[in-house]
């Protein structure tokens, strides 16, 4: 059996539009003009700072939720099936707390790229 013989296939590029200048790393759909990389900019700035509030938020929560912990003396007598309430609360009242900012940050992140899409389309 023969292999298949090879074909170059080349096509003429036609005219080249200038492609504005950008920051950062290209993505491969990156914007090709300067108005779009305006608007990804601006939504990498936007994502960035709902990125550092929600993280900034959570340090602070689970920081005064710590400090809560350690600081009511009465939950060291408090003792459920054989565990302190402390022991607990530090094993499990985390969790519901990380779940509600990976929420908010997703649904923000969402709604920061349905923003930037209705920019783009108006465009």
């Amino acid at each position: 059996m023969t292999e298949p013989r090879r074909v170059r296939v080349t096509a003429d590029p036609g005219p080249r539009r200038p492609v504005a200048a950008t920051r950062g790393i290209a993505l491969p759909d990156a914007p090709a003009d300067e108005a779009d990389a305006v608007f990804a900019r601006a939504l990498r700035r936007t994502q960035l700072r709902l990125a550092l509030g929600t993280v900034s938020g959570f340090v602070i929560v689970t920081v005064a939720l710590s400090l809560a912990i350690v600081a009511i003396p009465g939950l060291d007598g408090i003792v459920l099936l054989g565990v302190p309430l402390p022991w607990l609360l530090h094993a499990f009242a985390y969790y519901p707390v990380v779940l509600v900012f990976a929420l908010r940050y997703a649904r923000g992140a969402d709604r920061n790229e349905r923003r930037y899409r209705a920019l783009r389309e108006r465009e």
